[in-house]
């Protein structure tokens, strides 16, 4: 009750009149920055990503949510497709605003994509994060000792465990409230939504399994990427992996 009242009070509080102009957003970086002499992984460019031709009504038909995966590893060119269409940049302005492969209030794109990777050829288990500018990778901290210090931070842990991927969609809430104030954070998890929608189309598309994960301690997994939990929080993950059957 309390967390439905608690929504019911951000959604009013929020709520846009005719009177309520849309602010005006000040320029923000398109994504965070990362140290200057930070070693990128350059992933398969999206030019060169397969065209692959689906029968779109069956694809629709056929997702669904896979919990159980075999231990099988991921292809770094399956990941790169997956990234791309979940966060890719197809246009870059002057003004620093992007066009993406999904949509967002106002172009705010205010998502850090995250990975916990586990089973991705050629990579070494840990953190990363995409880079969508570069689509690149940037290795936060590796070693599978860091994969294994999330798992506590989710209750599906044997989900989790065996997953050749966890996608971690990490809001930065100032890229939004500069333009939209107190309605960001409706306009946050719409954002979450759509970006999560693409990766269950994208993976299906690819014939990989995926789950989306709303269940997780906020406090514990926003420690684990040194994130502060207010401005930038975790809203939403996703295991990807080759289903078992």
């Amino acid at each position: 009750m309390k967390d439905m009242d608690l929504l019911r009070e951000m959604l009013t509080s929020s709520a846009m009149t005719p009177e309520t102009p849309r602010g005006q957003a000040a320029p923000v970086p398109p994504e965070k920055p990362v140290p200057p002499d930070a070693t990128l992984i350059s992933l398969p460019e999206p030019g060169l990503l397969p065209d692959i031709q689906v029968n779109f009504l069956e694809m629709v038909e056929l997702r669904a949510s896979i919990r159980i995966y075999r231990d099988k590893a991921v292809s770094l060119k399956d990941l790169s497709f997956l990234l791309w269409c979940t966060q890719g940049v197809k246009m870059a302005m002057p003004s620093g605003v992007t066009m993406r492969n999904v949509p967002s209030a106002g172009a705010c794109h205010a998502f850090s994509t995250y990975l916990l990777l586990q089973r991705i050829e050629g990579l070494t288990p840990g953190l990363y994060r995409f880079l969508p500018l570069e689509h690149a990778l940037y290795p936060v901290r590796t070693g599978a000792e860091v994969v294994t210090s999330f798992l506590p931070a989710f209750p599906a842990t044997a989900m989790v465990e065996k997953c050749a991927a966890v996608f971690l969609w990490c809001a930065d809430f100032s890229r939004m409230s500069g333009k939209y104030g107190a309605r960001s954070l409706r306009y946050l998890f719409l954002d979450a939504g759509h970006i999560c929608q693409n990766l269950y189309l994208a993976a299906q598309a690819l014939r990989i399994g995926v789950c989306a994960v709303g269940a997780f301690y906020d406090q514990a997994l926003n420690n684990a990427l040194a994130l502060d939990g207010e401005n930038d929080f975790v809203a939403y993950a996703a295991t990807i992996g080759w289903p078992e059957t």
